[in-house]
């Protein structure tokens, strides 16, 4: 679960990271209001929602009067963001930034343990700098037993070559979202970006958490965080009706059995759609369980078709418990079902118990909206290329 921006703020305040105050607002009429409370003279209004480039999309916004608080207020709120509409803004003063860095501890499931990554060059976005400079992003190993103590954040920025003169405030910082990390039973803290201001202090001006939702029974307070604005309505959707759903920002809706599945499957669409005009990629992460009928199936189906970036559907499932011969009882039934709003192509690969018999019933029924792929590899790859023809 990803928090909002406030939500990660209003932790890392917690535990000691310095942040900016911050007000959030619902309503042109709360963002003059912060405004007032703050009593600053330049404020930053950021829309408040699950997903990256805000900037870009218009929903970040300096604003020096209150007049300019609440056009911008007025500007951002319902504003759609890569399907993510805008219920909340928060209001938080400007700082005089000198220079800007990037740091973020994360569970790496590769190396099976925590890393820390930091770069002296914050403020882009990171996919970017990896892609274009990885050289100027550091990663250090963490001991989950020791976290980061004083001497491993002393480690952390040595390695990333932070400026001696911030390099104390960094170690403290550092140690203080260790802790935040920690508590949080978190998978994910990100600052970006982590700033010096021309008065020498650190300050955490924009954060991003997520937490592992394994550990929810640890955490009742999770609750709330559920209830607040900024999900998008295909994930409260999905919630209704009991299924896994993320939502992601590419074109090619996916859906399989079991998280390991899905989360490969995305990897090998993003990988099929590089070479493709448009590099389609995945849409969404929708875990559908241990079962496929029909009415789980077309729920599923529902969602992704849904949402308009979507192009192509991949369904990706291995038969198990539940064999493949109902896995496509249950995609037949299930366009059945949606009638005119089964509007995509979809792309299926079966395999394991009963897939024979799966696809001689995809087979005999011969819908054509439906392909047929033996691989994953092919069947991503064809669905990458239906998104990429349907842009």
């Amino acid at each position: 679960m990803d928090l909002l921006e406030y939500q990660a703020r209003d932790l890392f305040e917690r535990f000691g990271v310095p942040v900016l105050p911050g007000r959030t607002a619902t309503s042109v009429q709360e963002a003059k209001e912060a405004y007032e409370m703050l009593g600053a003279s330049t404020v930053v209004v950021k829309a408040q929602v699950r997903t990256g480039g805000r900037g870009k999309a218009g929903g970040v916004k300096l604003a020096r009067s209150e007049e300019e608080v609440a056009q911008a207020a007025e500007q951002i709120l319902g504003l759609d963001i890569k399907g993510h509409v805008v219920e909340t803004v928060m209001i938080s003063p400007g700082a005089r930034i000198a220079e800007e860095y990037y740091f973020s501890i994360l569970l790496d499931r590769a190396v099976g343990g925590f890393i820390a990554m930091c770069s002296r060059e914050g403020g882009m976005e990171i996919e970017q700098l990896a892609e274009e400079r990885p050289e100027a992003l550091v990663r250090v190993g963490i001991d989950a037993v020791t976290g980061i103590d004083e001497a491993k954040a002393r480690e952390i920025v040595e390695a990333a070559g932070f400026p001696e003169r911030a390099a104390d405030r960094l170690v403290v910082v550092f140690q203080r979202l260790w802790q935040a990390f920690k508590a949080s039973d978190a998978t994910l803290v990100e600052v970006n970006p982590l700033v010096a201001t021309e008065s020498g202090l650190v300050l955490a001006l924009d954060g991003k958490v997520t937490l592992d939702d394994n550990a929810g029974i640890r955490h009742p307070e999770w609750a709330g965080y559920q209830a607040t604005s900024g999900a998008v309505d295909l994930e409260r959707q999905a919630r209704e009706v009991g299924l896994q759903y993320v939502k992601l920002d590419g074109n090619v809706g996916v859906i399989g059995n079991g998280a390991g599945l899905v989360m490969s499957t995305l990897d090998v669409v993003a990988g099929a759609g590089l070479d493709l005009p448009g590099q389609p990629r995945p849409a969404n992460f929708l875990d559908i369980g241990g079962g496929a009928s029909a009415q789980v199936m077309a729920n599923g189906l529902r969602i992704i078709m849904s949402d308009p970036q979507v192009k192509s559907v991949f369904v990706n499932v291995f038969g198990g418990i539940t064999a493949c011969n109902d896995v496509a009882l249950g995609i037949v039934s299930a366009l059945d079902m949606l009638g005119d709003e089964a509007k995509l192509p979809i792309v299926v690969r079966l395999d394991g118990n009963s897939v024979e018999i799966g696809k001689a019933i995809l087979a005999e029924r011969n819908h054509p909206m439906i392909t047929v792929k033996s691989t994953m590899d092919e069947a991503a790859r064809a669905a990458a290329k239906l998104a990429s023809e349907g842009n």
